[in-house]
């Protein structure tokens, strides 16, 4: 490290700050809320000496002649200067401060890029909004209490940890601060065996972690145990916590699979055991993930469930490829199924009677049964019909084949597309210009 990170407590200290002007003004003022004693001197008016006993100096008066003098009295003296825009005289450098007191958050990049600390510090206070300041002095005064209470300390990370995936953050953003100290004191009075665990059951997305809803992320980070299905990308898993315990419980076809009913069992065993569990389902767990039915089993087991939204594949899929669902004068209606069934065959009967019903239709998991789905479509709405199988969407590794309905099975199999793949059908699929198109989808993927 270029720099060692620290924090000063100036509270009573002196602190001078040389220069005049609205920089000058804004060190006098940082250091002042820091409580030091802070005094000014115009460049114009220092004289060798007038360093004398300070604790820190900033030398803000941009006048090369008092920069150099200003550095070598206070090396001279052991004094932390700054003299600011010039990194060779400085023994310390100001970071951008994200103030939500008593949590403080400071950004540096060691002098390479003022502009890049300040740009991450606006980002981090969208991030850490204000209520993160009462309940910083929250965790602080609870963490007080158990240590009085001689609460071993593996049992106080727990209460901490349970603290942060509480409600109390977003009660102190309603201004509810009463009810947010209530539901404090409650977790901060519970036993390691009274304290009930939860289960979320999360939606991953289609594949990019960009399209992590905030909610995903946030319960992600927080998690004890994540169970999550086989095709969620190593780039999503990436977002849980350290502390995170991952397992992988995917079922696809042709490979070894982890029953449902134990899947179910262990989420509730878990939550029991007073841990945050987050089931993480591709897509939406609603949209044939059987999140469904893990909720009624949850439900029923007494477990405390919380369900985050994912963007489903059946429409980030075709969106990622330039294929509108609907557009004016071309398509008002779609339908979403899916192409396997629980015995691992289709009901064809049913996806023929749909596409008939829509304008588009777009169908999840169709490669176990492609030639006999696509044929069957093909008999009900045409050959003819404008095609399109999209493969690993919204990642790096994203593919496209386009085809007319009769011969898009065959074009699949030759370009070799792997799960997960869903088909789209109806004039959408050739309604815009896809040579721009797709230039213009494949340059906003890097660049995300």
């Amino acid at each position: 490290m270029r720099y060692y990170p620290t924090f000063l407590d100036l509270q009573g200290q002196r602190c001078i700050v040389l220069g005049e002007g609205e920089l000058a003004a804004a060190k006098v003022k940082d250091l002042r809320d820091a409580g030091a004693e802070v005094e000014e001197i115009g460049s114009a008016d220092y004289r060798p000496g007038d360093l004398a006993g300070a604790r820190l100096v900033v030398d803000a008066s941009g006048d090369l002649e008092v920069n150099k003098a200003t550095w070598a009295e206070a090396e001279a003296a052991g004094i932390l200067v700054n003299v600011v825009d010039v990194p060779e005289k400085c023994r310390f450098i100001a970071p951008a401060i994200v103030h939500r007191e008593p949590l403080l958050v400071a950004i540096s990049t060691s002098g390479e890029s003022p502009f890049l600390a300040s740009a991450l510090r606006a980002r981090l206070e969208r991030i850490l909004g204000a209520e993160w300041g009462p309940f910083t002095a929250l965790v602080g005064a609870v963490r007080r209490r158990l240590r009085a209470r001689g609460v071993p300390l593996h049992d106080q990370l727990k209460t901490y940890q349970r603290l942060l995936a509480s409600d109390v953050l977003s009660l102190y953003r309603a201004g509810a601060a009463e009810e947010a100290e209530r539901v404090a004191d409650l977790i901060a009075s519970q036993s390691g065996s009274e304290r009930p665990g939860r289960v979320a059951l999360v939606g991953a997305g289609p594949g990019d972690p960009g399209l992590l809803t905030v909610a995903a992320q946030e319960l992600l980070w927080r998690a004890d145990l994540v169970l999550h299905d086989a095709l969620v990308s190593p780039a999503t898993l990436a977002c849980c916590g350290p502390q995170a315990k991952l397992v992988d419980v995917g079922k696809r076809g042709g490979r070894r699979q982890t029953e449902q009913d134990s899947i179910t069992a262990r989420l509730i065993q878990e939550a029991r055991a007073g841990r945050e569990v987050v089931r993480l389902k591709g897509g939406d767990p609603f949209v044939f993930g059987r999140g469904g039915e893990e909720l009624a089993d949850l439900v029923a087991a007494g477990i405390d469930v919380v369900v985050v939204p994912g963007v489903s594949s059946v429409m980030a899929g075709p969106a990622a490829a330039g294929i509108p669902l609907t557009l004016r004068d071309v398509a008002a209606t779609v339908g979403f199924t899916t192409g396997r069934v629980a015995d691992g065959g289709a009901d064809l009967e049913a996806i023929v009677r749909l596409a008939e019903a829509v304008d588009t239709l777009v169908v999840l998991m169709p490669l176990a049964n492609l030639d006999a789905l696509t044929a069957a479509l093909a008999t009900s709405v045409g050959p003819d019909r404008p095609a399109a199988a999209v493969a690993a969407a919204t990642t790096p590794e994203q593919r496209v084949v386009r085809a007319k309905l009769g011969g898009i099975a065959a074009v699949t199999r030759a370009e070799g597309l792997e799960a997960p793949v869903l088909l789209v059908v109806g004039e959408v699929v050739d309604a815009l210009p896809k040579g721009r198109l797709d230039h213009l989808i494949s340059h906003l993927q890097r660049t995300v």
